[in-house]
């Protein structure tokens, strides 16, 4: 069927101003330069200079005792005399040599002159899924909006982590297999995917539109406090009624409880009255209905703990920075030996000057709810303090902070992005791997 129609729309950003066109900006300008390739670089500027110092006084201190000729070829010599001209086989050989060690430790490295750096790594910047916690998170809890296990959240869970077609992570891997244990795979034919609203980092939520051949829906799950923003009424055992602070709080409170004990928690809610929708978009996520809330389980490693504590005995200081909210990460690196004492959120560093970061830098090694492009932005000031800072990572939005560190570190899982702007692969995402490899270098 052929839609005509017409539209106005309003264009606010372009190109690089776009949130896109920052990660691609920072991808395309490449790595900053590394200590070690900026001590080659002073090498070879010290040999130069030595050259063309070296070359007029030779000739001078030649010309009166023997032809122009002979005396410029003579000084010429001597300069190149004074030259390594072994020096780039010397560094390429013995850099191999390294990276043959490293490769017996599971550590793979891909780019010879990020060895140096690497075992120079006295900042570690690392996200908190998968490094210090098991990776392997579990849909523990499917409660309505008291705290009560209701089936109908996972269910609606379900519906929106199986039909969105962006790319499905553990916690969309997570909510599918719960509902698959629960017998939940009917409602794949039972219901039709319509439409979807990706997931982004300013709205930290995901809405797909299915039907089931009477009606449409919309079905969103988010952060909570995002998803409460646009939530006008809540559904209680079937029943509606406005939503009030008393309840909002009440949410609040039980998000906070399920928080500190290191469960991770997403809402859920629904939008009924949209048959006359065609084309959806971000403004149709308003008055919606808000269902419940479901929490994820991810424990910590049991090596993390020990792994960290080598790490800072090896002069190495652990930062977290992970887009997870504050209550689970404190959770988290309070069991694996952080310091979780000062915790700094991303909306914190939107109006702060890069002094005023730095000075959180100092006092901070948690930081928390923060974009990618925030934490590329940590990465780069830590850089450009004459640290040498290690990043690991393994998702697409790692990439921006890969680039910005002197050693970007991922893993063999990782996604394609991810490894390719890495300079070192571990075989394991390990601490203790990363820790055997900073140490044979």
């Amino acid at each position: 069927m052929l839609l005509v129609g017409s539209a106005k729309c309003v264009v606010i950003k372009t190109a690089d101003d776009t949130y896109f066109g920052k990660v691609a900006h920072t991808l395309s300008t490449g790595k900053p330069k590394s200590a070690f390739q900026k001590g080659v670089e002073n090498i070879s500027k010290l040999l130069i200079r030595f050259m063309l110092i070296l070359i007029p006084i030779v000739f001078i201190l030649n010309v009166n005792k023997h032809s122009t000729v002979t005396a410029f070829t003579f000084a010429v010599a001597i300069a190149i005399c004074i030259t390594p001209l072994l020096l780039p086989v010397i560094l390429s050989s013995s850099l191999s040599k390294g990276a043959i060690r490293m490769s017996k430790k599971k550590t793979i490295v891909k780019k010879l002159d990020s060895i140096e750096s690497f075992g120079s790594i006295n900042i570690l910047c690392t996200d908190k899924t998968g490094t210090l916690t098991e990776d392997k998170i579990v849909l523990e809890k499917y409660l309505d909006i008291y705290g009560q296990e209701d089936f109908r959240i996972l269910k609606h869970a379900f519906l929106n982590s199986y039909f969105q077609t962006g790319l499905r992570g553990n916690i969309d891997e997570a909510v599918v297999t719960r509902a698959m244990q629960n017998d939940m795979e009917k409602y794949i034919d039972q219901y039709k995917l319509v439409d979807e609203i990706p997931f982004d980092f300013s709205r930290r939520r995901l809405s797909v539109i299915v039907t089931d051949g009477t009606k449409k829906q919309m079905i969103t799950k988010g952060a909570v406090e995002e998803i409460l923003e646009i939530c006008t009424m809540v559904d209680y055992q079937g029943k509606l009624s406005p939503i009030t602070n008393q309840i909002k709080d009440n949410i609040k409170r039980i998000s906070k409880n399920l928080n500190k004990e290191g469960l991770r928690v997403i809402a859920v809610c629904q939008k009924n009255d949209i048959n006359d929708i065609i084309d959806f978009a971000v403004t149709d996520e308003k008055n919606m209905i808000l269902l419940g809330f479901i929490g994820f389980l991810d424990p910590p490693k049991e090596s993390a703990k020990s792994a960290i504590k080598k790490l800072n005995e090896a002069g190495i200081r652990v930062i977290v920075l992970t887009g997870d909210n504050l209550e689970v990460t404190k959770c988290i690196c309070k069991k694996v030996g952080i310091n979780s004492n000062t915790i700094i959120e991303g909306k914190q560093l939107e109006t702060l000057s890069d002094s005023g970061v730095l000075r959180l830098l100092k006092k901070s090694n948690i930081f928390v709810k923060l974009s990618p492009i925030q934490k590329a932005r940590i990465v780069r000031l830590l850089h450009e303090s004459n640290n040498v800072v290690g990043y690991m990572g393994d998702g697409i939005n790692d990439s921006p902070s890969l680039i910005n560190s002197d050693v970007g570190i991922s893993v063999d899982t990782a996604v394609d992005i991810a490894k390719e702007s890495a300079d070192i692969i571990l075989l394991e995402k390990d601490l203790h791997v990363l820790l055997d490899g900073v140490t044979e270098r």
